[in-house]
Protein backbone atom coordinates (compact mmCIF):
# COMPACT_ATOMS: atom_id res chain seq x y z
CA UNK A 1 0.00 0.00 0.00
CA UNK A 2 2.93 2.42 1.03
CA UNK A 3 4.49 1.70 -2.36
CA UNK A 4 1.22 2.60 -3.93
CA UNK A 5 1.44 5.74 -2.38
CA UNK A 6 4.92 6.35 -2.68
CA UNK A 7 4.12 6.09 -6.51
CA UNK A 8 1.03 8.29 -6.62
CA UNK A 9 3.01 10.93 -5.12
CA UNK A 10 6.02 10.48 -7.57
CA UNK A 11 3.37 10.95 -10.42
CA UNK A 12 1.88 13.72 -8.92
CA UNK A 13 5.35 15.60 -8.14
CA UNK A 14 6.32 14.70 -12.02
CA UNK A 15 2.71 16.43 -13.33
CA UNK A 16 3.36 19.51 -11.62
CA UNK A 17 6.32 19.91 -12.67
CA UNK A 18 6.02 19.73 -16.02
CA UNK A 19 3.21 22.05 -15.65
CA UNK A 20 5.32 24.43 -13.78
CA UNK A 21 8.05 24.55 -16.87
CA UNK A 22 5.45 24.66 -18.94
CA UNK A 23 3.89 28.14 -17.35
CA UNK A 24 7.62 29.00 -16.92
CA UNK A 25 8.12 28.76 -20.58
CA UNK A 26 5.02 30.49 -21.79
CA UNK A 27 6.32 33.97 -19.22
CA UNK A 28 10.11 33.74 -20.46
CA UNK A 29 9.05 33.09 -23.85
CA UNK A 30 6.54 36.39 -24.60
CA UNK A 31 8.29 38.63 -21.31
CA UNK A 32 11.27 41.05 -21.96
CA UNK A 33 13.01 43.58 -20.00
CA UNK A 34 11.63 46.25 -21.66
CA UNK A 35 8.18 45.69 -20.39
CA UNK A 36 9.45 45.82 -16.30
CA UNK A 37 8.50 49.70 -16.40
CA UNK A 38 4.40 49.16 -17.35
CA UNK A 39 4.50 45.83 -14.67
CA UNK A 40 6.24 47.90 -12.31
CA UNK A 41 3.54 51.07 -12.81
CA UNK A 42 0.56 48.97 -13.21
CA UNK A 43 2.12 47.43 -9.90
CA UNK A 44 2.02 51.26 -8.17
CA UNK A 45 -1.31 52.41 -9.68
CA UNK A 46 -3.38 49.32 -8.84
CA UNK A 47 -1.82 46.64 -6.12
CA UNK A 48 -0.06 49.18 -3.63
CA UNK A 49 -3.38 50.90 -2.78
CA UNK A 50 -4.77 47.62 -1.96
CA UNK A 51 -1.60 46.18 0.36
CA UNK A 52 -0.48 47.27 3.97
CA UNK A 53 3.64 47.89 3.95
CA UNK A 54 4.43 44.54 5.05
CA UNK A 55 2.43 42.91 2.72
CA UNK A 56 4.11 44.90 -0.52
CA UNK A 57 7.32 44.18 1.17
CA UNK A 58 7.01 40.55 1.05
CA UNK A 59 5.41 40.73 -2.44
CA UNK A 60 8.36 42.84 -3.34
CA UNK A 61 10.74 40.73 -1.98
CA UNK A 62 9.26 37.74 -4.06
CA UNK A 63 8.44 39.66 -7.87
CA UNK A 64 12.44 40.75 -7.15
CA UNK A 65 13.83 37.09 -6.55
CA UNK A 66 11.86 35.80 -9.06
CA UNK A 67 10.69 38.81 -12.34
CA UNK A 68 13.65 40.81 -11.99
CA UNK A 69 16.44 38.16 -11.08
CA UNK A 70 15.16 35.45 -13.61
CA UNK A 71 12.63 36.83 -15.96
CA UNK A 72 10.16 34.01 -14.47
CA UNK A 73 6.95 34.40 -12.01
CA UNK A 74 8.59 31.53 -9.87
CA UNK A 75 10.94 31.37 -6.59
CA UNK A 76 11.50 29.35 -3.39
CA UNK A 77 11.86 31.67 -0.93
CA UNK A 78 11.34 30.77 3.23
CA UNK A 79 9.42 33.03 6.02
CA UNK A 80 13.19 32.45 7.78
CA UNK A 81 15.06 33.84 4.32
CA UNK A 82 12.58 37.22 4.06
CA UNK A 83 12.51 37.46 8.40
CA UNK A 84 16.47 38.21 7.92
CA UNK A 85 15.92 40.00 4.49
CA UNK A 86 12.77 41.92 4.02
CA UNK A 87 12.24 45.00 4.71
CA UNK A 88 15.57 45.59 7.02
CA UNK A 89 16.41 48.69 8.79
CA UNK A 90 20.02 49.64 8.79
CA UNK A 91 18.97 53.00 10.93
CA UNK A 92 17.08 50.65 13.40
CA UNK A 93 14.61 53.47 13.18
CA UNK A 94 11.92 51.19 12.24
CA UNK A 95 11.09 47.43 13.58
CA UNK A 96 12.58 44.43 11.56
CA UNK A 97 9.73 42.07 9.95
CA UNK A 98 8.71 39.64 12.65
CA UNK A 99 8.18 36.01 11.00
CA UNK A 100 4.87 36.21 12.50
CA UNK A 101 4.23 39.28 10.35
CA UNK A 102 5.42 37.87 7.00
CA UNK A 103 3.28 34.76 7.78
CA UNK A 104 0.57 37.23 8.11
CA UNK A 105 1.25 38.63 4.69
CA UNK A 106 1.98 35.53 2.83
CA UNK A 107 -1.58 34.34 3.87
CA UNK A 108 -3.72 37.46 2.81
CA UNK A 109 -1.49 37.72 -0.78
CA UNK A 110 -2.51 34.05 -1.29
CA UNK A 111 -6.04 34.59 -0.24
CA UNK A 112 -6.11 37.23 -3.08
CA UNK A 113 -4.35 35.26 -5.36
CA UNK A 114 -1.28 37.97 -5.47
CA UNK A 115 1.01 34.38 -4.89
CA UNK A 116 0.37 31.25 -4.63
CA UNK A 117 2.32 28.03 -3.74
CA UNK A 118 3.00 25.77 -6.65
CA UNK A 119 5.35 23.43 -5.02
CA UNK A 120 6.47 21.16 -2.44
CA UNK A 121 8.59 22.83 0.36
CA UNK A 122 12.00 21.94 0.76
CA UNK A 123 14.97 22.75 2.61
CA UNK A 124 15.85 25.72 0.31
CA UNK A 125 12.13 26.85 1.14
CA UNK A 126 8.42 27.24 -0.45
CA UNK A 127 8.02 27.37 -3.99
CA UNK A 128 6.30 30.88 -5.07
CA UNK A 129 4.70 32.11 -8.07
CA UNK A 130 4.33 35.75 -7.71
CA UNK A 131 1.26 37.13 -10.26
CA UNK A 132 1.30 40.62 -11.63
CA UNK A 133 -1.52 43.01 -11.50
CA UNK A 134 -3.39 41.74 -14.94
CA UNK A 135 -3.53 38.30 -13.15
CA UNK A 136 -4.98 39.63 -9.94
CA UNK A 137 -8.82 39.58 -9.92
CA UNK A 138 -8.85 42.66 -7.63
CA UNK A 139 -6.83 44.87 -9.17
CA UNK A 140 -8.35 43.96 -12.41
CA UNK A 141 -11.48 45.02 -10.89
CA UNK A 142 -9.65 48.55 -10.55
CA UNK A 143 -8.42 48.02 -14.03
CA UNK A 144 -12.15 47.51 -15.29
CA UNK A 145 -13.16 50.46 -13.33
CA UNK A 146 -10.81 53.02 -14.53
CA UNK A 147 -11.66 52.74 -18.20
CA UNK A 148 -15.23 53.15 -17.14
CA UNK A 149 -14.35 56.11 -15.66
CA UNK A 150 -11.74 57.91 -18.09
CA UNK A 151 -13.10 57.30 -21.56
CA UNK A 152 -10.12 59.20 -22.68
CA UNK A 153 -7.86 56.14 -21.90
CA UNK A 154 -9.77 54.67 -24.88
CA UNK A 155 -8.88 56.28 -28.33
CA UNK A 156 -11.04 55.30 -31.09
CA UNK A 157 -9.59 57.15 -33.91
CA UNK A 158 -8.40 54.88 -36.43
CA UNK A 159 -4.42 56.95 -36.83
CA UNK A 160 -3.95 55.41 -33.57
CA UNK A 161 -1.48 52.48 -33.57
CA UNK A 162 -2.91 49.73 -30.86
CA UNK A 163 -1.07 46.56 -32.38
CA UNK A 164 2.58 47.78 -32.65
CA UNK A 165 2.56 50.70 -29.55
CA UNK A 166 2.85 48.43 -26.03
CA UNK A 167 0.25 50.56 -24.13
CA UNK A 168 -1.83 50.43 -26.46
CA UNK A 169 -1.65 46.62 -26.85
CA UNK A 170 -2.81 46.42 -23.13
CA UNK A 171 -5.97 48.64 -23.98
CA UNK A 172 -7.12 45.72 -26.39
CA UNK A 173 -6.43 42.93 -23.41
CA UNK A 174 -8.17 45.13 -21.58
CA UNK A 175 -11.03 45.65 -23.00
CA UNK A 176 -11.46 41.77 -23.86
CA UNK A 177 -11.37 41.01 -20.32
CA UNK A 178 -7.98 39.03 -21.66
CA UNK A 179 -9.98 36.24 -22.95
CA UNK A 180 -9.31 34.65 -26.27
CA UNK A 181 -11.84 36.06 -28.83
CA UNK A 182 -12.79 32.30 -30.66
CA UNK A 183 -12.36 30.12 -27.78
CA UNK A 184 -12.93 32.06 -24.53
CA UNK A 185 -9.79 30.72 -22.94
CA UNK A 186 -8.69 32.68 -20.21
CA UNK A 187 -5.14 34.53 -20.99
CA UNK A 188 -2.90 36.62 -19.27
CA UNK A 189 -0.77 39.47 -20.75
CA UNK A 190 2.23 37.04 -21.31
CA UNK A 191 -0.20 34.22 -23.30
CA UNK A 192 -2.69 36.74 -25.38
CA UNK A 193 -1.58 37.94 -28.98
CA UNK A 194 -4.02 40.60 -31.18
CA UNK A 195 -6.10 39.72 -34.70
CA UNK A 196 -7.06 41.81 -37.30
CA UNK A 197 -10.70 41.45 -37.41
CA UNK A 198 -9.89 42.71 -41.49
CA UNK A 199 -6.41 41.03 -42.06
CA UNK A 200 -3.38 43.96 -43.11
CA UNK A 201 -3.74 41.91 -46.29
CA UNK A 202 -6.49 42.95 -46.87
CA UNK A 203 -7.12 46.43 -46.42
CA UNK A 204 -7.41 46.40 -42.35
CA UNK A 205 -5.54 48.76 -40.19
CA UNK A 206 -4.21 48.52 -36.12
CA UNK A 207 -7.02 50.56 -34.87
CA UNK A 208 -8.80 50.02 -31.61
CA UNK A 209 -11.73 48.40 -33.66
CA UNK A 210 -10.23 46.44 -35.43
CA UNK A 211 -8.39 44.43 -33.32
CA UNK A 212 -9.31 41.29 -30.80
CA UNK A 213 -7.79 39.60 -28.45
CA UNK A 214 -6.63 36.02 -29.10
CA UNK A 215 -4.78 33.17 -28.12
CA UNK A 216 -1.89 31.93 -30.22
CA UNK A 217 -3.20 28.83 -31.11
CA UNK A 218 -6.46 30.45 -32.93
CA UNK A 219 -5.16 33.32 -33.74
CA UNK A 220 -2.15 31.02 -35.88
CA UNK A 221 -5.40 28.99 -36.98
CA UNK A 222 -7.46 31.33 -38.48
CA UNK A 223 -4.58 32.89 -40.58
CA UNK A 224 -6.19 35.69 -43.36
CA UNK A 225 -9.18 34.06 -43.17
CA UNK A 226 -12.62 36.22 -42.70
CA UNK A 227 -13.55 36.17 -38.76
CA UNK A 228 -16.90 34.98 -39.80
CA UNK A 229 -15.95 32.04 -42.30
CA UNK A 230 -13.65 31.01 -39.06
CA UNK A 231 -16.15 31.29 -36.38
CA UNK A 232 -18.12 29.42 -38.13
CA UNK A 233 -15.77 26.59 -39.33
CA UNK A 234 -14.62 26.27 -35.88
CA UNK A 235 -18.32 25.69 -34.42
CA UNK A 236 -18.88 22.79 -37.25
CA UNK A 237 -16.02 21.31 -36.37
CA UNK A 238 -17.03 21.81 -32.53
CA UNK A 239 -20.16 20.31 -33.74
CA UNK A 240 -18.79 16.83 -35.16
CA UNK A 241 -16.02 15.73 -32.75
CA UNK A 242 -19.34 16.68 -30.41
CA UNK A 243 -21.36 13.98 -32.33
CA UNK A 244 -18.45 11.92 -33.45
CA UNK A 245 -18.26 11.33 -29.16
Amino acid sequence: MNEKIDQIRLLLTTLENELENDQEKEFSNNFSALELPNIVSSIVDFLHPLLTPNQLAVYWYIFNKSIIKTGTQYTRTSTSEMSRYVAKSGTKQVEDLSSKLISNAISFLKEKEIISIVGDTTRDGTLYKVCIPDEIPICKELMKAQILEDPQSINLETELDFYNVAENRLKIFERDGYKCHYCNKQLTRFSSSLDHIQPVSKGGDNSFSNLITACLHCNSERGNKPVMDYVISRSERKQTTLFEE
